[in-house]
């Protein structure tokens, strides 16, 4: 089994904003693979279906994203999941809009949501898929992450999800190695 956990807040006043570049990702794997029936377990809409032949759990914590890590644990633990089994979706101011970025550890970079879930897990040794959103302008980083995307934007984003559920099947097939030497490569 595998678990794939894409962060973001929960609610109307999060829905298309950069920091829930994670939620989407998983909406859009969902909706790729025909996966519906979402189920509360762990803090999180659940989605349990088939991706890329596997048995897999679609998780969108229902925390704040600051406390992704209760979620993250909470899945872990109840199924005694290898962490590599697990991957997690951020956004990534770092990077543009359009741009992804998979690894098979690191550090939380500034996340709060990968913060939280290295202190709870007690690691960094996980890998995670992070989705460009672009480097806030006047903006505090705060309000820029919470903001909405712009039609642009999203109209960027799209293909950027398309690729990151590619590389997501990749790393269920071929492992993190072989998908990050896929999907990593300038575009």
């Amino acid at each position: 089994m595998k678990i794939i956990v894409g962060l973001g807040n929960p609610g109307s006043d999060y829905v298309k904003t950069r920091h829930n570049a994670g939620f989407m990702a998983i909406e859009r794997l969902a909706q790729r693979h025909g996966i519906t029936g979402v189920k509360t377990n762990f803090h999180a809409g659940v989605l349990d279906g088939q991706v890329a032949n596997h048995r897999c759990l679609l998780i969108q914590p229902m925390t704040f994203m600051n406390r992704s890590g209760l979620t993250v644990c909470e899945a872990v633990n109840f199924y005694k999941l290898d962490l590599t089994d697990m991957l997690i979706i951020v956004d990534e101011a770092a990077l543009d809009v359009g741009s992804i970025r998979l690894r098979a550890t690191g550090s939380a970079g500034g996340h709060n949501g990968l913060r939280d879930i290295e202190s709870k897990l007690g690691t960094q040794d996980y890998p995670r898929l992070r989705i460009g959103v672009s480097s806030p302008t006047r903006a505090s980083r705060k309000d820029f992450v919470l903001g909405r995307f712009s039609e642009d934007q999203l109209a960027d984003l799209s293909p950027a999800l398309d690729r990151a559920c590619d590389a997501i099947e990749s790393w269920m097939n071929d492992g993190i190695d072989k998908a990050m030497s896929l999907y990593n490569a300038a575009e």
